[in-house]
């Protein structure tokens, strides 16, 4: 009668809450008279009975299921204690005093378990996801082997073939649970007792059926996605072989193969963290078990697990704790096999732990280092660790933070002291010689950062100045290291001052002793040059490196396609880089008339003009006057006007030595030149007016420039000025006074584009420069009114009315007579334009020498100067301008 209600209660799905409540009814009844006979199987039973209710009433409530599913678990756990603790079937025999009661024991003792088998398959017919019971019956049985084993594992095969089977009916599969319950019925599978082993492989078997249909699920989804899609699926069908229950017995081998096969990445995971949690089991055989399907698993399916960074974070906790010799091995182990599939991921979480790295991570680190087919793959990823900055500051960081020590990047020390371990290695020998170079710089520029961040002490190893070394020891460049270590170059790393000293060094050396890896290397910079370097400074490390290595392998010039990164480099946004250009470029002087685009370089360098920084500016101002030096006059000739224009804006630059260099400079030019004078007379106007008001300078070095230029500017214009600049009794309203005469003699016109240039310098915060702008203005007004339109003259007399509120007094004095002059021109401004026209053209015909207006800065013993001012007859009769200017520098006699 029992067996039939069981029969019937499992082909009834839904309804077998209530078959099997009737059933339990009737045999309560029944064994009631057990009570007395065996009484501990009395008491699991009804409480089993009381169990079961409150878990199927439980399941037809409307409680939130994870809730739902919180309170039946408790139930099940307290039921499988109370079932799997009584004695076996032989012991509870021995409780009946006939055969009838022995009979009704054993039918009692089977029933208690039907009953409890009975309640997993109510629970699991309604929903899979309580598979993740039998996940937990398994971890229970082992925790204590004091429970029936063999029984509970009947149960859970029973339960998964009733689950197999009903799970080909349905749309969808939710059984999260089957990767932690294969790893547990895996070492079930190898258990020393046979009938365990039968039973964990036939569940094996059901949990692998239960899989398949799983994976068929995806695919058939992921087609109809195709599908939609308008595209053929490129799936096939799977091809999981069919599984054979005995197969599975004590073959570690197989057991691995059919979990990898089948199992989905999600689940595989999950059945390699089990098993790998199970590796620190004080059992010794479980764990040995546990490793050894572990590693079999790995060896074929590593590339199918997920969660690679938090397996290798868990084995680096549980090697810190004291693990056996065994363990540490097979974690080890794990660590290798992980890096073969995934070395991305290995090696991102080896250097995600404070530095230096202790004794478990160097071993992790070997061990992820002991496969010579992953080498490149482990190295690459290092070079990428390595393009970060030590102590560099994220603003902002995902929820789940990269690097565990805080918001800094530490991650770059720890790969520099990875690679003095990893370098050395046998099996990585061929793949550091593929990634010399780029080994190369990224250490070079380690070394840097470090130096900035003076992280070196006395205690603490500096890794990336010792990868260095290794890199070269493993390189074949023993000597070179051993030449930089005589020459104290190691040493002095440390200090961030030398830093671009030492690379200096360390290139000079390396082709000192003509290293084979020159060709590779060369290209590399190329291409790094070419891309441009992540950060400003790198482009200095990358500059002097290449810098030098040219320098030991090419003549001057360089070939087209070195010189054009140069070129470049010129107008770099780091003022060191232009700077170590602009100096290369210097050098190759005596040959710069073998360069194919000298044009285009001589113009990068007058871009170099614009630059914020000043010393970027002189060092463009000397490499320029060096190249001119040498360069043939008819490149020279096509390019002289565009380098004029360029030197009169750093005339009136506010540092004084670039001020003092551009005039200077731009007089060498005019002499350069001097066979093309015609060509570049609008120029020497146009720089007129800052060479005149700078005269003024309180910087002698500017004075004496203006000076130099002045008279070379003069000579070539062919004005009679060059006596009074050279003057022991220099005066600058009488230079002014001159300047004006001549300019009304041969290039009257420019005169009112020269009042318009000087209009800009009254605002100047500059008192000279406003005192000497007023001056010349007077003197081009006065010499060049009748040229000026009424507008003009409006805004002029606007511009000299804010001056006459000048702080300075004497600026005040002379604005005064600036505007007096004005006021005079305005008033005899006619608006009739044949007037005008008769007015200018008198103007042309008789010109009348100016005479000195200001008086400013005369000597003040004046019957005695040389610079005594007498008025003639002449200056009534408009003298020649030759003589016209000795009239107030003649001495007493």
């Amino acid at each position: 009668m029992t067996s039939k209600i069981q029969k019937t209660s499992k082909n009834l799905g839904y309804s077998k809450d209530k078959v099997t409540g009737l059933q339990c009814l009737r045999s309560s009844v029944k064994w009631h008279r057990l009570e007395h006979i065996a009484t501990s199987l009395w008491d699991v039973y009804s409480g089993l009975f009381g169990d079961q209710a409150m878990i199927l009433a439980v399941n037809s409530s409307f409680v939130d299921p994870s809730l739902q599913f919180e309170s039946q678990l408790k139930i099940i756990e307290s039921s499988f204690k109370k079932v799997f603790s009584i004695p076996s079937l032989e012991k509870v025999r021995q409780m009946g005093n006939s055969e009838d009661d022995k009979e009704d024991i054993e039918n009692l003792y089977q029933n208690i378990l039907n009953m409890y088998e009975d309640t997993l398959l109510i629970l699991v017919s309604k929903d899979l996801y309580k598979l993740q019971i039998l996940k937990d019956m398994a971890m229970w049985m082992n925790e204590d082997s004091s429970y029936l084993q063999e029984r509970a594992i009947v149960v859970i095969s029973r339960v998964l073939s009733f689950a197999s089977r009903k799970v080909r009916g349905y749309a969808s599969v939710d059984a999260p649970c089957l990767g932690v319950l294969a790893a547990e019925l895996s070492l079930l599978c190898c258990h020393n007792d046979v009938s365990i082993t039968q039973q964990a492989s036939l569940g094996m078997h059901h949990l692998l059926c239960i899989a398949k249909c799983q994976n068929e699920d995806i695919e058939k989804t992921k087609s109809t996605k195709y599908e939609k899609h308008g595209n053929h699926c490129l799936l096939s069908p799977s091809s999981v072989q069919e599984f054979v229950p005995k197969v599975l017995q004590r073959d570690r081998a197989k057991i691995a193969q059919s979990v990898g096969q089948t199992l989905m990445p999600s689940l595989l995971t999950d059945f390699v963290w089990s098993l790998l949690m199970t590796l620190s089991s004080p059992n010794c055989v479980t764990a040995f078990k546990a490793s050894t399907i572990l590693k079999l698993t790995l060896e074929y399916h590593a590339h199918k697990v997920t969660m690679v960074s938090k397996i290798v974070d868990a084995i680096y906790k549980k090697l810190r704790e004291n693990s056996s010799h065994a363990m540490r091995q097979a974690m080890l182990r794990v660590t290798t096999l992980l890096t073969r599939t995934s070395p991305k991921k290995v090696i991102f979480q080896l250097m995600d732990y404070p530095v230096p790295a202790d004794d478990t991570l160097i071993l992790m680190w070997h061990a992820a280092g002991s496969e010579s087919s992953v080498a490149p793959h482990v190295l690459k990823t290092i070079l990428l660790i390595l393009k970060g900055k030590p102590g560099e500051v994220h603003a902002s960081l995902p929820e789940r933070r990269r690097f565990s020590l805080d918001t800094t990047n530490m991650m770059p020390v720890a790969a520099s002291q990875a690679l003095c371990t990893l370098l050395p290695v046998g099996s990585y020998k061929k793949a550091v010689a593929q990634f010399f170079p780029q080994l190369l710089m990224a250490l070079m520029l380690q070394v840097f950062y470090i130096s900035e961040l003076r992280l070196v002490t006395e205690d603490r190893p500096f890794y990336a100045r010792d990868a260095l070394r290794v890199l070269l020891n493993c390189s074949g460049l023993q000597q070179v290291d051993i030449a930089l270590k005589k020459k104290n170059c190691w040493n002095q790393f440390s200090e961030e001052l030398f830093h671009h000293q030492g690379v200096y060094l360390i290139a000079k050396t390396l082709s000192e002793y003509n290293f084979p890896q020159f060709p590779e290397t060369l290209q590399y910079l190329y291409k790094l040059s070419v891309e441009g370097p992540r950060r400003s400074e790198d482009t200095v490390i990358t500059v002097i490196f290449f810098t030098e290595l040219l320098n030991n392998f090419f003549k001057d010039p360089f070939p087209e396609e070195f010189l054009v990164l140069f070129r470049n480099w010129v107008n770099d946004s780091n003022p060191a880089v232009s700077k170590l250009s602009l100096q290369k470029i210097a050098n190759m002087a005596p040959v710069i008339n073998e360069i194919e685009n000298v044009c285009s370089l001589l113009i990068s360098i007058l871009d170099a003009f614009l630059s914020k920084e000043k010393t970027v500016i002189i060092r463009a101002l000397l490499t320029l006057r060096r190249l001119l030096g040498k360069l043939d006059k008819v490149t020279y000739s096509s390019l002289c006007i565009r380098i004029a224009s360029s030197y009169c804006p750093l005339m009136d630059h506010s540092n004084e030595g670039i001020r003092s260099m551009a005039i200077r400079h731009f007089g060498e030019l005019l002499r350069d030149m001097s066979h093309y004078t015609w060509m570049l007379n609008d120029v020497v106007l146009g720089g007129l007016v800052p060479l005149i008001l700078f005269l003024e300078d309180t910087d002698i070095s500017v004075v004496k420039a203006c000076r130099h230029t002045l008279t070379i500017c003069t000579s070539e214009l062919n004005w009679s000025t060059s006596s009074l600049l050279k003057d022991k009794y220099y005066n600058f309203e009488l230079v002014v006074l001159n300047i004006c005469n001549n300019l009304l003699v041969s290039h009257e016109n420019y005169i009112t584009d020269l009042i318009s240039d000087t209009l800009g310098f009254l605002r100047s915060s500059r008192i000279y420069l406003r005192k000497a702008s007023v001056i010349l203005i007077g003197y081009l007004a006065k010499s060049g009114g009748h040229l000026l339109l009424r507008d003009e003259i409006e805004v002029m007399l606007e511009a000299i009315d804010r001056v006459l509120w000048d702080e300075d007094p004497i600026i005040r004095q002379l604005a005064e007579i600036t505007h007096k002059i004005f006021k005079e021109i305005a008033h005899r401004l006619t608006s009739s334009h044949v007037k005008q026209t008769f007015r200018r053209l008198f103007h042309f015909i008789y010109i009348k020498k100016l005479k000195p207006l200001y008086n400013y800065n005369w000597p003040n013993n004046l019957a005695s100067s040389p610079m005594k001012i007498k008025e003639t007859d002449g200056d009534k009769e408009g003298l020649t301008d030759e003589n016209y200017v000795y009239m107030f520098v003649k001495n007493e006699t």
